[in-house]
């Protein structure tokens, strides 16, 4: 892979050289490969096919659970997640030590790897959010909560420039990853000043399915806001809006 230089950018195939724009820049690559039958029986490919299928079902648990916390995800989330994640999802996969090469999976490998997932590096919640918080996964109940106790906004919350308000968010998921299906709840406070005046306390309590024996995901998350005439704007369109997982429950 190489990168093109020069005024005129180039795009399509010229011989055997195909030239494309990617998020970093413009590149350049000679056309190759092996052939997919080839691949798809040779036994010399085992590993190969054992590692693409493995990578094909980390995509779909990365899928699953950024569908679950979607409406979270809107305003907090940075352009290269949806790659990191599925990179987080092979290392919980490959934590699976009962299934076989090829068919390790999510539900057997080790989902509490996911705890301090990071959905936005450009401003991650352990960068932002100082004041300790207290999460509980109850699977008998199905309530999943966060609890935080008072404190003074602007000590505690490092905020990007033009804050004036704020919102702490919350969310859970129970995932089925087989069925590729989900039971989720969000939670969030009103907008809250960012001054020395000291907040009440926070007490999300968001619920699943009661006694479920599906992986639990808790995220927790800051949104900030601009005042201007009495109306709340998404400051810089949530490009500085924390979420993290906060708490994994796997079972």
């Amino acid at each position: 892979m190489a990168q093109q230089k020069g005024i005129i950018k180039l795009r399509g195939t010229i011989g055997d050289i195909t030239f494309y724009k990617t998020k970093d820049g413009h590149l350049a690559r000679e056309k190759g490969g092996l052939d997919a039958k080839r691949i798809a029986n040779d036994p010399a490919f085992q590993r190969t096919r054992e590692n693409g299928s493995e990578f094909g079902r980390a995509g779909k648990a990365g899928k699953t659970l950024r569908l679950s916390l979607r409406t979270l995800l809107l305003n907090s989330s940075d352009s290269r997640m949806v790659s990191r994640l599925t990179q987080s999802m092979i290392r919980v996969i490959q934590a699976d030590t009962t299934s076989v090469r090829g068919l390790r999976n999510v539900i057997d490998g080790e989902a509490e790897l996911l705890t301090g997932f990071d959905f936005n590096v450009n401003s991650t919640l352990g960068s932002c959010l100082f004041v300790p918080y207290i999460s509980n996964i109850d699977r008998v109940t199905g309530e999943i909560s966060i609890t935080i106790a008072p404190f003074v906004p602007a000590n505690m919350i490092s905020a990007p420039s033009g804050t004036t308000h704020f919102k702490i968010i919350s969310g859970v998921s129970e995932v089925d990853f087989e069925a590729e299906t989900f039971v989720s709840s969000n939670n969030e406070t009103a907008p809250l000043p960012w001054n020395t005046i000291p907040t009440v306390a926070i007490n999300h309590v968001n619920l699943v399915t009661a006694n479920s024996t599906k992986p639990i995901f808790l995220a927790l998350g800051i949104e900030f806001y601009q005042e201007v005439n009495s109306q709340m704007y998404t400051l810089k369109n949530g490009s500085y809006n924390p979420l993290a997982l906060v708490a994994v429950s796997g079972l």
